[in-house]
């Protein structure tokens, strides 16, 4: 970018700064390139709402959005075969669910559901507005990357290598990956038998590896015991339901004003340029 010495300052904006929404104030990124996250026209005529449900010790979001029934944009055959996936899913990951369906029919797919992955911050993340010929500053406390969720298709493949059976060396299952903490197993070969002579006696030790939380053999067991713990412990947490409100309701209009400062109180910086930059980690 060229910086022109002719450039004129145009105008100084004071800063306002409030914390009255911290920490509940988050960053939500959705893949939605076309049209605002809104329910489809045809689903709100039939009374379908979005829905919203978050696991909070694992910082898990869901978002479900009803799809657009349209004839023109749904396929109503494959909707029934991705419902009966969906269902079968929801049922392996809460066995004690009790999954219905509205209409009493076959189950149809009736919504996309966008999960969350949250992004790790470096620094402190502000959001900015300018307002009033003033510039109005709220700390950001997380941040989300939402992406659909395919899990019932992965359910419909395997159905389907079952139902073609396992005759075939691409479709059969040969079972988990080997796992690379076992020694592998060492195939002696045959040796002839020798005549018996003298007996000797031998002594043999044997002793355990210990793990270690560095590189080495016992590392990789360290983490992967960590990160089937996460794996577990989302999986234990039970969903929290939340309510899901649109940009034109009244709660959301009460928030985005949440977010102005009304106070004229004037701050002041307390730490010096040095200070500030020491604090910055790797200059």
């Amino acid at each position: 970018m060229e910086v022109h010495e002719n450039d004129e300052l145009v105008s100084v904006l004071p800063i306002h700064f409030s914390e009255s929404l911290a920490p509940n104030l988050q960053i939500h990124q959705f893949p939605l390139l076309t049209r605002p996250l809104q329910v489809p026209p045809s689903a709100a005529l039939s009374g379908k709402r979005i829905k919203a449900r978050i696991k909070p010790q694992t910082r898990r979001l869901e978002i479900h959005i009803p799809i657009d029934t349209r004839p023109e944009v749904y396929n109503s055959e494959r909707s029934k075969a991705f419902g009966a996936g969906r269902q079968e899913d929801d049922r392996e990951k809460n066995p004690q669910m009790d999954v219905k369906n509205q209409d009493d029919d076959e189950p149809r797919l009736s919504d996309v559901r966008l999960r969350s992955e949250e992004i790790p911050q470096r620094g402190t993340h502000l959001l900015g507005v300018v307002r009033g010929g003033k510039l109005h500053l709220h700390p950001i406390n997380e941040t989300h990357q939402f992406r659909p969720t395919l899990s019932y298709l992965d359910v419909l493949s395997r159905k389907n290598r079952r139902s073609r059976g396992a005759g075939s060396d691409s479709d059969s299952d040969e079972g988990p990956p080997p796992d690379p903490d076992e020694p592998v197993p060492v195939v002696a070969p045959k040796r002839e038998k020798k005549a018996s002579g003298d007996a000797k006696e031998v002594h043999v030790s044997a002793r355990k590896s210990e793990d270690q939380n560095g590189p080495g053999h016992g590392g990789l067991s360290v983490v992967r015991r960590e990160m089937l713990q996460i794996i577990r412990a989302e999986e234990d947490e039970i969903w929290d339901n939340l309510s899901f409100n649109a940009v034109a309701t009244d709660n959301s209009s009460d928030a985005f004003e949440s977010v102005f400062s009304r106070s004229d109180e004037v701050l002041e910086c307390k730490t010096d340029m040095a200070t500030f930059l020491q604090s910055i980690k790797g200059l």
